[in-house]
Formats: structure tokens, C-alpha cells, sequence
């Protein structure tokens, strides 16, 4: 007998497809609440942050190189050690600078000494010509004595004229004392022992001689750890010859190199994420974005690419964006230069220029060791000036009035003992 009707599926088949729709339905769903939820996250955040692990950790290497020609005796320092700022690197045969040094010191001294009897000669010409002022009133006041008496014929035409020659002897001796008065005053008009243009020149050739005698010692201008060691004991050391580097690892910055569509929205000061491989993910780092590079890394390559060629091809082009790390977590994690970085920038903040043109009046490096030479050489000059100083100098005008004085003094001696010779005449 024929069975036009179908049995009935079993109770456990029917389980099984619900079960299996139920799954596909709370898989289906689980992938679009994961594909909205990356979604909302993309729209407020992800499209917000540009990428790349293109990245590199750039800092400063600071050459190490002699101002002076000399003979290598001591080297301070080799490489991987670390050294602070002032630290002597390189020490140079000192003999020669030694020698040029002293004689510098003994030509300052003599031209103090040469100076101070300047001003001893001027103060004595000054003397000298009220001295011959004095001779002249005198001999004036005789040949008037004379002609007088020679009228009565008390006196004879020869004493009368003796006493003519007198004055004009006496003229004569005044006129040269004046002009050698004032030759000597040409030397030392409106300066002191200090000022004066002989003792300036020999005080710039101390100055001279002592920086040369204090380059013979090469100081760290920085902090930081040696690199590429190249000089050796003994070695003859030229100007400008490169001795070894310093790499201050607390001034290290990032360069990342992102891709031309990416640059569109990045801006001065946006905050930046960044991850190093020598770390790993558990270490993050946080900085800024502080410039754009002038050009794509192939611009300035040595060989650029030249794409006047039949068979071009794009290549996107890559430009280096500067980043600066912040210095407490860069000394909780020293870097080193070469590291690669993964470099996140949040782009949210797209306020101002894509490439602003700032400028910076204080300069952006700086170092205080060479300056205590000018000092200690200034300090040199003022200590031989003064060893060789008699005391006090006394101003021109102060000379001067001195000169005066003892001037009068002589002529009132002078012409007291011309009126006594008066009366006996």
C-alpha cells in the first residue's frame, strides 16, 4: 500500500537548524557590531592618526677637532665612555705655546715699563720748558737792566749786546723744550698706562699667546658618549682634522618619514605617540611634531633621481617630519642614534600654516666652556700691567699741575736770585 504523506523530520533535526541559524545570526551580528564599532572609532579617532614605521632616532654629533697644529701626548677619553662638559679629550704638546706665551708676558711688561717713562718724560719737558720760560724773563729783565746803564754809559756796547744773545739763547731754548714738550705729549695725549696703544698691542699678543697656550688642551663641549675614535698618541694634529665625536644622547630627536598623503593635515605641535623596537609596545613615548622637512628625502640624496626617462614610474615620495620626546622619558629610556620608531601623530588640532615661518632669537645650541678663556686672559693682562706699575697713575691734568708747581718753584727761585744780582749790579 502506498504512503502518499512524508513522516514528519525528527525533533533533533529541527534542535540542529535552529541552533545553527541562532549561530549564524549571533555571528553575522557580532561582525557588523565589530564592523560599526570600528566604524565609529575609525570616524572619531583612526582617521584622525597618520602612521609609519619609517622612522628614525636623529641626534647631534658634535666633532671633536684642535684649533691649533701640535703633538698628541694624552687622549682622555675612547670610545662608548661617556664624558662631561669641560672634560680634556685631547691633550697637545704644550713646549712651544709655553715659550711664545712668556715672551708675550715679558713684552707686555716692558711696554708698561716703556709707557710709565713716557709719562715721566712729559712731566719733566713740562718742568724743563716753565724752567726755560723762566731764563727768558730773566734774560729779558737783564737786557733791559743793561740798556738802561748803557744809555748813562755805565755799561759797555759789548755786555749790551752779551746780554741780547742771552734772550734770544733763551727763546731759542724755550721753542725747542716746547716742541719736545709737545712731541712727547703726541705719545701719551688722553691715555693712561692701561689704555695706551703700546701696552693695548702688547696686551693682544698675551691674549693671543695664552689661547693658543690654552687650546693645547681640547674640553668636551658637551656631555656625552665618545664616537668614532681616530686619534692616536704622538699623532701631529692639523687644524680642523676631526679627533673623535661626541653624541649627547639627552638632545636625540625622532625623523619620520611619512608618505606625501599623509602631510596634508599634520601641523606644528600636534602630540605624538611613538614605540621603540628596543623596548617594544609596553614602553611609549610622547612628543610633538616641531618641522617639516624643505624637501623628499630623494631631493637631497646624494645621486637625486632623474624621471626624464622613457620608462617613468611613480614612486610615492616620503618627507621627514621632526619629533621631539620628552626628557623625563627619554631619561627613563635612553635611545640611541639609528633606533627604529613607530610613529603615531593625532591630527585632530589643524589649527595654523602646513609649513610656518619661524624664527628663533636665542640659539638653539650652546656651550659656556670656551668662554672662561677670555676671562683668564683678560684677568693675565690686568696682573702684569699692575706688577709693573709704580701705585696710583695720576691723571694728565694731574701731572700736569705737578709739573707746574715744581716749575714755579724753580722760577721763584730764579728770579729771587736775579734781583740779588740786580742789586749788586
Amino acid at each position: 500500500m502506498n504512503n502518499d504523506t512524508q513522516s514528519p523530520e525528527p525533533p533533533a533535526t529541527k534542535l540542529l537548524g535552529s541552533a545553527r541559524k541562532r549561530w549564524l545570526l549571533l555571528v553575522a551580528g557580532s561582525f557588523a557590531l565589530i564592523a560599526i564599532a570600528y566604524g565609529v572609532y575609525w570616524t572619531l579617532a583612526l582617521r584622525y592618526v597618520q602612521s609609519t614605521d619609517d622612522a628614525y632616532v636623529s641626534g647631534n654629533v658634535v666633532q671633536i677637532t684642535p684649533q691649533i697644529s701640535g703633538t698628541v701626548i694624552a687622549i682622555g677619553a675612547d670610545d662608548t665612555q661617556f664624558v662631561k662638559a669641560g672634560q680634556t679629550l685631547v691633550q697637545l704638546d704644550q713646549a712651544d705655546a709655553r715659550i711664545a706665551l712668556d715672551q708675550a708676558d715679558a713684552q707686555l711688561a716692558k711696554s708698561v715699563r716703556e709707557v710709565r717713562n713716557l709719562f715721566a718724560t712729559t712731566a719733566q719737558l713740562q718742568a724743563t720748558v716753565s724752567m726755560r720760560q723762566s731764563d727768558l724773563v730773566k734774560a729779558n729783565d737783564d737786557l733791559a737792566r743793561r740798556d738802561r746803564l748803557a744809555s748813562s754809559g755805565a755799561i759797555s756796547a759789548e755786555e749790551q749786546h752779551h746780554a741780547r744773545d742771552a734772550v734770544t739763547s733763551a727763546q731759542a731754548a724755550l721753542l725747542a723744550a716746547q716742541q719736545q714738550l709737545e712731541a712727547s705729549r703726541v705719545r701719551v695725549d688722553r691715555t693712561r698706562v692701561d689704555n695706551h696703544p703700546d701696552v693695548l698691542n702688547a696686551a693682544a699678543h698675551v691674549r693671543d699667546a695664552y689661547l693658543t697656550y690654552a687650546r693645547t688642551a681640547l674640553p668636551a663641549p658637551v656631555s656625552g658618549f665618545i664616537a668614532k675614535r681616530a686619534v692616536q698618541l704622538g699623532q701631529r694634529v692639523s687644524p680642523g682634522s676631526p679627533l673623535m665625536a661626541i653624541v649627547p644622547l639627552d638632545q636625540v630627536w625622532v625623523d619620520a618619514n611619512f608618505k606625501e598623503p599623509q602631510l596634508t593635515d599634520m601641523r606644528g605641535g600636534q602630540p605624538v605617540t611613538l614605540k621603540a623596537d628596543i623596548y617594544g609596545r609596553s614602553v611609549k613615548y610622547h612628543g610633538k611634531v616641531v618641522g617639516f622637512g624643505a624637501g623628499t628625502g630623494s631631493a637631497f640624496a646624494l645621486l637625486p633621481a632623474q624621471n626624464a626617462t622613457g620608462n617613468w614610474i611613480k614612486i610615492v615620495q616620503r618627507v621627514p617630519v621632526r619629533i621631539a620626546l620628552d626628557p623625563q622619558e627619554l631619561a627613563a629610556h635612553p635611545l640611541q642614534v639609528g633606533l627604529s620608531m613607530q610613529v603615531d601623530v593625532d591630527t585632530h588640532q589643524r589649527t595654523g600654516d602646513r609649513l610656518p615661518q619661524l624664527t628663533q632669537s636665542t640659539p638653539a645650541y650652546a656651550t659656556s666652556v670656551f668662554h672662561s678663556l677670555d676671562e683668564i686672559a683678560d684677568g693675565r693682562v690686568k696682573a702684569i700691567i699692575a706688577a709693573n706699575e709704580a701705585g696710583p697713575q695720576l691723571t694728565r691734568a694731574q701731572s700736569d699741575q705737578a709739573a707746574i708747581r715744581r716749575a714755579e718753584l724753580v722760577a721763584e727761585h730764579l728770579k729771587s736770585t736775579g734781583q740779588d744780582h740786580a742789586k749788586m749790579l
